[in-house]
């Protein structure tokens, strides 16, 4: 038998969690440079939420709102570079995250912001239950937001 954590999961778990778990975070970041919204919006619980770094407490509720939103922006070309991915994992079916993010956008200033991610283990997979977004650097001003 092997020996479980603080979390109730032993270490090969939680190193599959982990994984899983950042994998979603790039798979977000990936979708979002290709205007894949189907994609994106399937990676979120069906009741998840997300807000994004320019407005932390507007959140979007529910995966259908998630999809709606993403296709109601404008078109753009971006580039979502996402670094320091840290999965703290809680149990076999709920876990933390947390990653930098500098968002580049043609002919705008880039973004830092950062991401802090709770995820729930659906019968489809690891899901986003919810991903609140936080401007770290307003680029256009110079100054801290």
């Amino acid at each position: 038998m092997r020996a479980s954590g603080p979390s109730g999961v032993d270490a090969a778990e939680r190193r599959a969690i982990e994984h899983d778990c950042a994998a979603l975070v790039m798979r977000y970041a990936n979708g979002n440079d290709a205007a894949d919204w189907d994609l994106v919006a399937r990676l979120f619980a069906a009741d998840g939420r997300m807000s994004r770094p320019t407005a932390p407490d507007d959140f979007i509720e529910g995966r259908d709102a998630i999809l709606a939103a993403f296709r109601a922006r404008p078109a753009r070309t971006t580039r979502h570079v996402t670094s320091n991915v840290v999965i703290d994992v809680e149990s076999a079916t709920s876990a933390r995250g947390e990653c930098a993010l500098v968002l580049y956008t043609a002919y705008k200033a880039p973004i830092v912001a950062s991401f802090h991610d709770r995820f729930v283990r659906t019968s489809d997979g690891w899901r986003f239950a919810e991903r609140r977004g936080s401007l770290t650097f307003a680029a256009e001003t110079g100054a801290p937001a």
